[in-house]
C-alpha cells in the first residue's frame, strides 16, 4: 500500500514514520504478518504513532490497540484489523482503515472462515458499524465457508433491528446456506421475532434447506436441542399463518417429525391447524403407529380422532392400537436382525447370519447401529438408481441423510436423483451440500454444474465446473463438461442446446 498523508489537528501533515507504521497496520490486516506482532514491534510502532501530529482521539485508538493485540496476537491475526474493529464498535479505528487506509469493506477473515467485517459487526451487535459499512458499500449477501451471509447471523443472534436494516437496504431474504434459509435458522433456534420480519419480507416458508428441511420442519427437528417446544409453537404459528405446507414431506410431515420426538403439544397444535394425520413418514407407518410404537399414549389419544382406521389393526381403539403396535415391534425386529445379516454378507463378505438365530435374539437385541441401517439405505438407494427409480431412490437417500447428515456422497447421488426427475433447483442445493462437506472431492463441483446445465445457467455451470477442474485437472468428465458448457454459453440465444445426460 503506497504511503498516504492527512491533515493532523494542527494544521500538518503524517510524517513518514506515521505513514509506515500505518501501513505496516495495513500488511498484518491483509496476512502479511505469519507470526503474529511481537512486543518489540508493538512498542515500536506505539513510538512511532505518538511522534507523529496524529490527532489524539485516533492515536489512543491505535494506541489501545497495539496493547491488545501484544497480549493475545492470534485473536487479531486471525481475523484482521477491520474485522476485530467491527466486531468491538471502534468506529475511529473503522473509519481509518476504511477511509484513510483504503481497506475493503469486504475483505475476509484471515481464520479461513470467509467473515467479512460486516458480518463480525453483525454477529456482535454493534449496529452503528453495521450501519456504517453498508453506508460504505460492504456486501449485504456475502456469504461465508458455511454459506452465511450477515442476514444469518443477525437472524441466529436474534437482532431484530438489524435484520431489519439489513432487508431495508436490500438483503435476500432467501439467501442460502448450508443450514438454509434466515427462516431455517430463526425456526431452528425460536428466534420468532426475526422470523416477523422475514416472513414481513416475503421469506419462503416453504422453502427446502440442504438437508431436506423446510423451516417448519426444522424448527421441530431442534426442539429439546436448541429450543423448547413452546418457543417452537411461537415459530410455528408464524409460519402456519404465512401459508406453510402443513403436509410437505421434507423430510418428513411436520406431524411425522412432531409425533416421533415426542411432542405433545406440538401434535396438538398441527392438528388443530389441519395437518393429515394419516401421511406416513417414509418408512411406512402414520403417526398413530409411531406414537403406539413408542409407548406415546398421550400422542395416540390426540390422534385418534383424525386417523382413519387402519385394517391391518384388529380393534381400533387407542388400546388396542397400542396392542398391535406391541406386537408388531417383535416382528419387526426379526425382520432387521435377517436384513442385516444379508447386507453385512454382501457389503463386507462376511459369513451368514442363520436366519432363525437372528430371529430369537429380535427382541433382546439392541438396534441395528445407524452405520449398517446407512449403508442399507445406500445399497436400497443404489438399486432403486439401477431400476431408473430416481424418486425412490431419493428416498432412500433422504432417509440415510437423517442419520448421518455429513456424508457428502448421499448428497452428491440424491443430487443425481433430482436431477434425472425433473428437480434441477434441489439438485443444486444437494451439489452445494456435497461441496460444502468435501471440498477437495471432484463430483460436488459436477453435480452442481449438471444442475446449472438443466438450469440453462451455462455461466454458473462453467464457473462450477472449473472449480471442480481446480481440485482434479485430469478428471476427463469435467473436462468434456466443461467445453460442453463453454459452447453452450456461446450458442445461448441460438436454440442449439443439447440434452444432458448426466449420470
Amino acid at each position: 500500500m503506497a504511503g498516504w498523508s492527512q491533515s493532523g489537528t494542527g494544521g500538518g501533515n503524517y510524517d513518514m514514520q506515521m505513514a509506515a507504521s500505518l501501513n505496516l497496520i495495513a500488511s498484518a490486516a491483509c496476512g502479511g504478518w505469519s507470526g503474529g506482532m511481537s512486543p518489540e514491534m508493538a512498542d515500536q510502532m506505539k513510538r512511532s504513532i505518538a511522534s507523529s501530529d496524529c490527532n489524539k482521539k485516533s492515536g489512543r485508538s491505535f494506541m489501545e490497540f497495539f496493547d491488545r493485540i501484544t497480549e493475545d496476537p492470534d485473536e487479531y491475526e486471525n481475523l484482521g484489523l477491520l474485522h476485530d474493529a467491527a466486531r468491538k464498535g471502534k468506529m475511529d479505528t473503522c473509519k481509518h482503515l476504511v477511509e484513510n487506509l483504503k481497506f475493503d469493506v469486504d475483505v475476509r477473515a484471515n481464520d479461513g472462515s470467509g467473515k467479512t467485517p460486516l458480518a463480525c459487526a453483525v454477529s456482535h451487535g454493534k449496529v452503528i458499524a453495521v450501519r456504517y459499512l453498508v453506508d460504505r458499500g460492504a456486501d449485504l449477501n456475502k456469504q461465508d465457508v458455511k454459506g452465511f451471509a450477515p442476514l444469518h447471523y443477525a437472524t441466529k443472534r436474534g437482532y431484530g433491528g438489524i435484520a431489519r436494516l439489513l432487508l431495508s437496504r436490500g438483503a435476500n431474504v432467501d439467501v442460502d446456506s448450508s443450514e438454509g434459509t434466515p427462516l431455517h435458522v430463526a425456526a431452528a433456534h425460536g428466534k420468532s421475532g426475526v422470523m416477523q420480519i422475514l416472513l414481513d419480507h416475503h421469506a419462503d416458508p416453504d422453502r427446502v434447506s440442504p438437508d431436506l428441511c423446510t423451516p417448519l420442519a426444522k424448527g421441530l427437528c431442534a426442539v429439546l436441542e436448541t429450543l423448547s417446544e413452546s418457543a417452537c409453537i411461537k415459530c410455528m404459528k408464524l409460519l402456519v399463518k404465512a401459508g406453510a405446507d402443513l403436509n410437505s414431506m421434507n423430510p418428513d410431515t411436520p406431524l411425522v417429525i412432531a409425533t416421533s420426538k415426542g411432542l405433545n403439544e406440538c401434535v396438538d397444535y398441527l392438528l388443530e391447524v389441519g395437518a393429515d394425520a394419516n401421511i406416513p413418514k417414509h418408512g411406512g407407518r402414520t403417526p398413530i403407529e409411531i406414537a403406539a410404537k413408542s409407548g406415546s399414549r398421550r400422542i395416540v389419544e390426540s390422534l385418534f380422532r383424525f386417523t382413519s382406521p387402519i385394517q391391518t389393526v384388529p380393534n381400533w381403539s387407542v388400546e388396542g392400537i397400542i396392542a398391535y403396535a406391541r406386537s408388531r415391534y417383535c416382528e419387526d425386529k426379526a425382520q432387521e436382525s435377517n436384513e442385516a445379516s444379508n447386507i453385512k454378507q454382501n457389503l463386507h463378505g462376511e459369513s451368514a447370519v442363520r436366519k432363525d438365530a437372528g430371529a430369537s435374539r429380535a427382541c433382546t437385541e439392541d438396534k441395528l447401529g445407524e452405520e449398517d441401517r446407512k449403508a442399507q439405505l445406500k445399497l436400497h438407494g443404489g438399486q432403486a438408481v439401477a431400476r431408473k427409480d430416481y424418486a425412490g431412490a431419493s428416498k432412500f437417500y433422504a432417509e440415510a441423510i437423517m442419520l448421518d447428515p455429513a456424508d457428502a456422497t448421499l448428497y452428491s447421488n440424491r443430487s443425481l436423483c433430482h436431477l434425472k426427475i425433473g428437480e434441477a433447483r434441489n439438485a443444486l442445493v444437494d451439489a452445494d451440500a456435497c461441496i460444502s462437506l468435501r471440498p477437495e472431492w471432484p463430483k460436488g463441483y459436477y453435480r452442481k454444474g449438471a444442475a446449472h446445465m438443466s438450469l440453462k445457467e451455462y455461466k454458473e455451470a462453467r464457473d462450477a465446473f472449473t472449480d471442480g477442474l481446480k481440485v482434479d485437472p485430469s478428471n476427463l468428465d469435467i473436462q468434456n463438461a466443461f467445453w460442453e458448457a463453454d459452447e453452450a454459453m456461446i450458442k445461448k440465444n441460438s436454440g442449439a442446446q443439447r440434452a444432458w445426460p448426466f449420470e
